[in-house]
């Protein structure tokens, strides 16, 4: 349901963007014309008048009136117009209308009716020429029309019965034919939903944004406003001379400009994220780049050692919920709704789809982890329907199918012989299966029922001897594969754990969680203590953190913790920089980064030693649900809610 909500979303977003964009150039457009045509109406209104005005002071003499009443003056020429103290008869006398004398009520309305006339005749003059284009002409024709159907409609009513009902028959001709394209393809009707949704939003704010339209009117859009002796600034905030007001959203920004793409990121808490110091907007230029529709942003606290660039922009139908790399780094994986799809990391191409057509056609169904076999020739699937499918690629058939999970299946993950693959799912068990006979060892969480422990990743260790999975319940859990045995929780993490990894040389642990963290765990003393192969008792304390948890400072001054587990292993690093949820961690196969995905769209590479961060890429529309990092080196894939997966390079300078 979140998927196919979040596709959803992001359709409609995408649907939104582009219409807005096309209303905005039509709106720009639109106005510039009625600014051209009220230009030529009102220059064409004051030459028809200014002719009309010399005409009549041509064509007939100045009444003795006139004369008369200047004081031993000249006459005034003609066409002149009578000073400002005048009497309007006087005026009405210089215009050939009598004069004081004459000045009988019936005259003076004469006079009025003529100006009035003279107004009506200038408007028709001026509409006439404003309809001289092509498309005005064809405004005056419609117009006809309609004065010509009302008028008709008036003497007979009967016909406006006739069109009313003609028109009623074709509106739900077509609301029918729609609801039959709908039915056929239920994707249109969310597309005209989220489309209607969209206009009503749109004339909501036009209606809210007539007033500051009216008076921005004439102004360039620009307004400029100088603090009075009383004005009071917010506190912390700089000197200002002047305030220019935002341009309105339904006017389009000038060739070359346009928003910021840096975004308005919010406040956080966290002690170590460079960017709540940072402003993006005033940063030197080497701590930044951008891209046409991404941008990474470079800390300054530490030194500037990688350099990253977007390769190739992979497009979907849906949420991409999982990325994953062949061993070779040659290929990748993706999962959406109902299919797997594979890809040429070099060129971009589109090399298979996997898609089982024996699946229930109805409703979604969406792959929500991925894994290639180490060979390559294999891929693993996972899906909401609780079955794992193994594919075989060159093929693209289904060769075996692992059942036995009560709910979906959120992660898989092989070991490096091949031999054997972890699946992770929301029924509360991790499981392992046997390639070769199916056999599978169900590695069970024992918690009381209204603890919800839910399975969202898991992970082999590099030498295959450990299973970890994190669950919904804060806990990382660690079982022995031989055994099948419980051999380690690892407590510290405040909300859902979603992501877990291995490092290089399998002596530590990464999470990321929904607290907005990752944890770097040290379970070399679980490697080193001889119990490991016995099941660790049961929780003494409900899930979550650890009894007299606390901070605690090293001998090289980075923040530990005593969170950790009950055989000795430690929170040794805690990763804080994330606005959102941490959905997916990666581990770079030379140890030296840690990546990591959110739902505040970014993606962070960490040092793995410090947890400091090195970088902060933006380059989706929506929640990064995976990532992974090419086992080749240098590239790094991205999965998000917008519908795209994107590959990434990555380099020391």
């Amino acid at each position: 349901m979140v998927y196919e909500l979040e596709n959803q979303h992001t359709k409609a977003r995408l649907q939104y963007d582009e219409d807005i964009n096309r209303l905005r150039a039509e709106l720009a457009q639109a106005r510039q014309a009625v600014v051209v045509q009220q230009a030529q109406a009102q220059q064409v209104a004051q030459q028809a008048q200014a002719q009309v005005q010399q005409a009549q002071a041509q064509a007939l003499p100045p009444h003795p009136a006139t004369v008369s009443s200047a004081a031993g003056g000249a006459p005034p020429p003609p066409g002149s117009l009578p000073p400002a103290s005048a009497s309007p008869h006087v005026a009405h006398a210089g215009m050939g209308h009598p004069g004081p004398g004459y000045g009988e009520p019936p005259y003076g309305y004469r006079g009025r009716e003529d100006v009035r006339e003279r107004e009506i005749r200038d408007v028709r003059d001026v509409r006439d020429v404003r309809d001289v284009p092509d498309r005005d002409v064809r405004e005056r024709e419609l117009r006809d029309v309609r004065d010509t159907r009302e008028i008709r409609e008036a003497l007979n009513p009967r016909e406006r019965e006739i069109r009313l009902a003609r028109e009623r028959r074709e509106r739900e001709e077509r609301d029918r034919e729609r609801d039959e394209r709908e039915v056929r393809n239920p994707r249109e009707r969310e597309m005209r939903l989220a489309r209607e949704r969209r206009e009503r939003e749109d004339r909501e704010r036009d209606e809210r944004e007539v007033k500051r339209i009216k008076t921005e009117r004439g102004k360039n859009d620009r307004l400029e406003y100088t603090p009075s002796t009383s004005h009071k600034p917010y506190p912390d905030a700089g000197p200002s001379t002047a305030l220019v007001a935002s341009t309105s959203s339904s006017i389009p920004p000038p060739p070359g400009a346009g928003p910021s793409p840096y975004p308005q990121l919010p406040p956080s808490s966290s002690t170590g994220a460079f960017l709540d110091e940072i402003n993006p907007e005033t940063l030197p230029p080497d701590l930044k780049k951008e891209g046409s529709d991404w941008f990474a942003i470079f800390s300054p606290k530490v030194k500037r050692v990688l350099d990253v660039n977007l390769v190739h922009t992979l497009i979907h139908e849906s949420v991409v919920c999982c990325v994953r790399f062949s061993a070779d780094g040659k290929f990748l994986a993706t999962g959406c709704n109902r299919t797997a799809q594979i890809y040429d990391t070099k060129t971009g191409a589109k090399t298979c789809i996997l898609n089982d057509e024996a699946a229930s056609p109805s409703g979604d169904l969406y792959i929500r982890s991925v894994c290639f076999s180490p060979d390559g020739k294999l891929l693993a699937t996972g899906a909401e329907d609780k079955q794992i499918r193994i594919w075989d690629i060159a093929k693209k058939r289904i060769r075996r199918v692992f059942e036995g999970h009560q709910q979906e299946i959120y992660s898989l993950d092989f070991s490096k012989d091949g031999r054997l693959i972890v699946s992770g799912s929301g029924d509360r068990t991790a499981r392992i299966w046997d390639m070769e006979n199916g056999a599978q060892k169900v590695l069970e969480i024992n918690e009381p029922e209204g603890v919800d422990a839910g399975v969202t990743s898991v992970a082999i260790s590099p030498d295959g001897r450990l299973v970890a999975a994190g669950s919904l319940d804060t806990v990382v859990r660690i079982w022995d594969v031989q055994t099948g045995f419980l051999v380690e929780r690892l407590k510290g993490h405040r909300d859902s754990v979603y992501s877990v990894a291995f490092t290089p040389d399998g002596k530590g642990i990464v999470s990321g969680s929904l607290d907005k963290t990752l944890k770097q765990w040290d379970i070399s003393a679980l490697l080193r203590n001889p119990a490991r192969k016995e099941p660790l008792p049961p929780a003494s304390t409900p899930s979550g953190v650890a009894p007299g948890a606390g901070p605690v400072v090293a001998a090289n001054g980075t923040a530990r913790n005593k969170e950790g587990g009950e055989r000795g292993s430690m929170n040794t690093l805690n990763f804080t920089g994330h606005k959102d949820y941490v959905l997916s961690v990666a581990v770079s196969h030379d140890g030296q980064w840690v990546v990591s995905g959110s739902k505040d769209r970014g993606v962070q590479f960490w040092e793995q030693r410090t947890a400091q961060v090195q970088l902060m890429l933006q380059g989706h529309k929506n929640s990064v649900i995976s990532i992974d990092l090419s086992p080749a080196g240098g590239v790094l894939a991205t999965g998000s809610g917008d519908m795209q997966a994107r590959l990434w390079s990555y380099t020391t300078i």
